[in-house]
């Protein structure tokens, strides 16, 4: 045989074989229609998680539960574990009897929701009263006045000028606090600034034909901030304390967080602007000197609100949270020298919330991840641990993510574990030695198995440098077909403040399952520089959001496709909300050789037009060139791939002319790309029109398919 009838076997083989690895099934109208009503497979799940509802101080509760026969309800006493079913909540009203009758009531009550007002608003508002209640404290034309309090309203009052130096731009706070002997006043002086706003032009508004203007409060990166500087006053002398203020000029917030109970001192939590330093102050009350209990220093970032503070002994001593170490814990403080007494959790793993701190018994109860070797570092475990650091206790030890319900008094809760691809299991548990009294139920999927439908699967695999651990989820359609090519789409949100990979047992995903019922394998990935594990694997993102994590999700990717091989990865989509819009729309800018189709919503395309308190905390203080090599506008030019951008006229979460400025770019670039500009749309998208167009884009791009007529 000679070499060209060799060459053209080989094309003809070639030619052969490419349909059958690409080919699809057909996508139909049905299977539209399947996949947009695909989230009521919910109703065939049954026993799912336990909701408790405590009864007051008791030790009963009460939840919900979806069988087979129908919506049931039960009635439980933590003490015995005995559970009572009915029909309604009044027959469960009825099995309270005796002593417990009075709990009736509370059972078929609901509760009332709280308003709550902000401490900064300023001008006047209402005088607060003196704990001695002799006197009352008040704003005034910009200043503090004092008044005595209690007298007839018909008198006028004799009222005394505490300031006279503030102005309009220059004025003290109406959030004022006494100290508990009323021999003091403290409140922050603001250097105001005008915030900046941002127009939006809601084009077709339902009450009148013609478009309306509308503005919004909208700081971003660089923005000149107001200043809000403590000061402190001597009620019995009318004079004011001087404070040396000046280190908490370059601020990005400062708030006061109350008086000492012996009124020794007050408080303020301080935030340098950059986020790089963060200080708890206190102000001597009787000469006005600082110190720093805590001065929390990073050469990246500090992740400030996720802090936490809590003090003990009237702040004698302080329970604080850290990453000084490397990874998130608690530190007992010296509320005196500010240096650390001891640190109470330690390890490779972190403090995600503190729950409670028994100050009598000197407890700490929280959530942590990341102890258990083998299991996913992201699931919740509840935990306490004493304040020496000593009798660490998991009281959730079960491989799962852990929601926790407390009776008033703690001395139950409710524990209802799950993962992914484990359905929850609901268990009441005594505090005092974690032990189960009670499984309340087990969900159950097996009609869904029975249908075809798939558990999604959690997938581990190495990050970029070969060691880490990256963690997320493979979601495949019902009827799947190992002997099958699916292409692969990554629904991404790589925002670092938190991890975003769902953890716990769900059916059906509102963002995901749609585009898996048409045939797609849709994964979820929390790569580096997203939050919950060591500090070095979230300082990833700082000045660098444009990395997102792609090294690692396209490793993970690789490595799942090497163990499955109906990933398809030479076909490879992407989508995203906001952040996640930036990260999708940068997946066809910095890394078009792996992805090739994205859809980007409602994305911040560059951090510099996007509200400061999220984007200076990864991106950093003052302005660099690092936002514009993070910027999709800057970088719009490198486009290759088949990207729809959609956004909303009227979002005032991300200002909708980010994306308008990525428009422009890609045009002068002399880009190909697909636009879907919503009048009325908020930053809440994803309704049936759009995902509908989301949907359509893929099957177009992905599938190499014509998606069917609308209907």
């Amino acid at each position: 045989m000679n070499k060209k009838l060799v060459f053209l076997c080989c094309v003809a083989f070639l030619l052969l074989a490419l349909p059958m690895t690409k080919a699809q099934v057909k996508v139909t109208t049905a299977d539209y229609l399947r996949a947009d009503t695909f989230l009521k497979c919910a109703n065939r799940m049954y026993s799912a998680a336990v909701q408790p509802a405590w009864l007051d101080s008791s030790h009963y509760f009460w939840y919900k539960n979806h069988e087979r026969g129908g919506d049931f309800y039960y009635l439980v006493n933590a003490q015995t574990g005995k559970k009572q079913r009915g029909t309604d909540k009044k027959q469960l009203a009825s099995f309270l009897t005796g002593k417990q009758k009075a709990l009736a009531e509370t059972l078929l009550k609901e509760d009332d929701g709280k308003d709550m007002n902000h401490w900064r608003e300023r001008g006047e508002a209402k005088p607060i009263v003196s704990p001695d209640g002799k006197w009352e404290a008040y704003i005034k034309d910009n200043n503090i006045y004092l008044r005595p309090a209690g007298e007839d309203k018909d008198q006028k009052k004799e009222e005394t000028t505490l300031t006279m130096d503030g102005t309009t731009n220059l004025f003290y706070s109406s959030y004022l606090i006494w100290s508990p002997d009323s021999r003091k006043l403290a409140t922050v002086k603001v250097r105001g600034v005008q915030e900046r706003r941002i127009p939006l032009i809601e084009s077709r508004p339902e009450s009148q034909l013609q478009p309306i203007l509308q503005w919004r409060d909208y700081a971003k990166p660089g923005d000149v901030l107001e200043v809000c500087l403590p000061a402190l006053f001597d009620v019995e002398s009318r004079k004011q304390i001087p404070l040396n203020v000046a280190p908490y000029e370059n601020q990005f917030t400062l708030y006061l967080t109350g008086w000492r109970a012996d009124s020794r001192a007050f408080t303020f939590e301080f935030n340098q602007r950059g986020h790089q330093r963060y200080i708890v102050g206190e102000v001597d009350a009787t000469d006005g000197t600082i110190r720093h209990p805590v001065d929390e220093q990073a050469k990246t970032f500090i992740h400030y609100y996720q802090n936490y503070r809590y003090d003990l002994n009237d702040g004698k001593e302080m329970l604080w949270s850290s990453e000084r170490n490397g990874w998130r814990h608690l530190y007992l403080m010296d509320g005196n020298t500010g240096k650390v007494k001891q640190q109470v959790t330690k390890g490779e793993w972190v403090v995600r919330q503190v729950d409670f701190v028994d100050e009598a018994n000197r407890v700490v109860y929280f959530f942590a991840s990341g102890f258990n070797p083998g299991e996913d570092p992201y699931n919740l475990h509840y935990c306490r641990i004493n304040l020496d650091g000593t009798g660490f206790t998991d009281m959730t030890p079960e491989n799962g993510n852990h929601r926790i319900s407390f009776s008033k008094d703690r001395t139950y809760f409710v524990d209802t574990y799950s993962r992914p691809d484990f359905p929850a299991i609901s268990q009441l548990k005594k505090t005092a030695d974690a032990s189960v009294v009670a499984v309340l139920e087990k969900c159950d999927v097996s009609d869904l198995e029975a249908e075809g439908w798939q558990k999604p699967e959690v997938f581990c695999a190495k990050g970029r440098d070969g060691k880490t651990d990256i963690w997320g989820n493979i979601y495949r359609p019902t009827g799947f077909d190992v002997s099958r090519s699916y292409p692969v789409i990554e629904m991404i949100y790589a925002g670092p403040h938190d991890s975003h990979v769902d953890k716990d047992f769900k059916p059906a995903h509102h963002l995901i399952s749609k585009l898996v019922e048409l045939g797609f394998i849709v994964v979820s990935i929390d790569g580096m520089g997203t939050s919950n594990r060591s500090k070095a694997f979230h300082d990833v993102c700082w000045k660098n959001l444009k990395d997102a994590g792609f090294p690692d999700r396209i490793a993970w990717m690789k490595a799942a496709a090497a163990k499955y091989p109906s990933m398809d990865i030479s076909r490879v989509g992407i989508y995203g909300w906001s952040a996640g819009g930036q990260n999708a729309m940068a997946a066809l800018l910095f890394h078009n050789d792996f992805y090739k189709v994205a859809v980007a919503l409602c994305g911040c395309h560059d951090n510099r037009m996007d509200k400061i308190w999220w984007n200076e905390q990864w991106m950093g203080y003052p302005v660099d060139e690092s936002y514009s090599a993070s910027s999709n506008v800057d970088n719009a030019w490198r486009l290759k791939g088949k990207l729809l951008l959609i956004n909303g006229e009227l979002d005032d979460n991300v200002d909708p002319a980010s994306t308008l400025q990525v428009v422009s770019a890609l045009m002068k670039a002399n880009k190909k790309f697909e636009q879907l500009y919503l009048p009325g749309k908020t930053h809440s998208l994803g309704g049936p029109y759009e995902m509908h167009r989301i949907n359509d884009h893929f099957v177009r791009n992905l599938l190499d398919q014509e998606p069917p007529e609308w209907e």
